[in-house]
């Protein structure tokens, strides 16, 4: 198979996707899935054996028809999503990790709390719009230019290349290997359930670790999309450029997602899976090639929530899955 059709393949499977949208997130030593009603932690423990906690959840947008509109859908989905994998993560901490002892000699696991979830959640926010919207901006005071143009240009590109050094710095770190390996195992299982394959370690094992509906072409997506959004400020004072860049975060993670359902709308178009494809090659820095152990684990934690997700109400094919 050439390596065209290598990535056409994952674009076409995951674009002719069921209805029922399903997402997932590799945590530590497993893998989280979601549908639009429920959530599932499947864990391999440090014994061997694979636990599976489940949650049912009513989605924010799902009684709320105006969280459900253009741009406003797509960042409720990022926040919700980004909520439910910092509890996913503190369950897989307190699963696949030895219980530590205290210091009255009880044993105490790894959980976090509330505060610390939310903690986490603001922390990361506010590196992630410090490292990909405010520090382009500065980088790009230092050269002398004039023009407004110019400079709207550099920032683009200056920001794209941070993004790109950090997913490759990531990608060195010999501790995320598992996790890289849980992550393709992730979409492996999803891409067996979205071809009507059975949901098991063998059948998942025969398609690509590669997904167009990854977070880290989202990302992507997310660089490129920023560039002409914030053409339209121009260069006012420094203040109010480092204002605009992060008032304009949630507007450019929303116009990301509609880039997302614009392309499946448009699968059959042969321009829409070249322009799909840069975000596959991405993932190639965040998944590693995986064993049977770890597509035993996401395949555990996929038939759960597909086990427990009953006809949902009139809105359930309308609420977005970003997980």
């Amino acid at each position: 198979m050439t390596r065209a059709k290598r990535l056409v393949r994952p674009i076409m499977v995951a674009l002719a996707a069921p209805r029922m949208m399903v997402g997932g997130q590799a945590v530590i030593e497993g893998v989280m899935m979601r549908t639009v009603g429920h959530w599932a932690v499947a864990v391999r423990r440090h014994d061997g054996e694979i636990t599976v906690t489940d949650h049912q959840i009513v989605p924010w947008a799902g009684p709320r028809p105006l969280l459900r509109l253009p741009i406003i859908r797509g960042v409720v989905a990022l926040g919700e999503s980004m909520v439910i994998g910092m509890k996913a993560l503190s369950i897989s901490a307190s699963q696949a990790l030895p219980p530590e002892e205290g210091a009255d000699g009880e044993e105490e696991d790894a959980s976090f709390s509330k505060g610390q979830i939310g903690l986490t959640i603001a922390f990361s926010l506010a590196l992630a719009v410090g490292l990909f919207f405010v520090l382009p901006i500065f980088l790009t005071t230092l050269f002398d230019i004039k023009s407004g143009f110019g400079f709207w240009a550099l920032e683009g590109v200056i920001r794209t290349a941070i993004f790109l050094l950090y997913l490759m710095g990531m990608s060195l770190f010999p501790d995320l290997k598992r996790v890289f390996q849980f992550h393709s195992a992730e979409h492996m299982a999803i891409h067996a359930y979205e071809a009507d394959e059975p949901i098991e370690a063998e059948s998942a094992s025969r398609f690509p670790r590669l997904h167009v509906r990854c977070g880290t072409a989202f990302l992507l997506i997310v660089m490129v999309v920023s560039i002409f959004v914030f053409a339209t400020v121009g260069r006012p004072a420094l203040p109010y450029l480092i204002l605009s860049r992060i008032l304009g975060v949630p507007i450019v993670a929303g116009l990301s997602y509609e880039v997302i359902r614009w392309a499946g709308i448009n699968k059959d178009k042969g321009y829409v899976q070249k322009i799909m494809a840069p975000g596959l090659w991405l993932q190639r820095l965040t998944t590693r090639t995986c064993e049977i152990e770890h597509l035993e684990v996401a395949c555990a934690s996929l038939n759960r929530v597909l086990e427990l997700e009953a006809k949902g109400p009139k809105w359930s094919d309308k609420v977005e899955v970003m997980a």
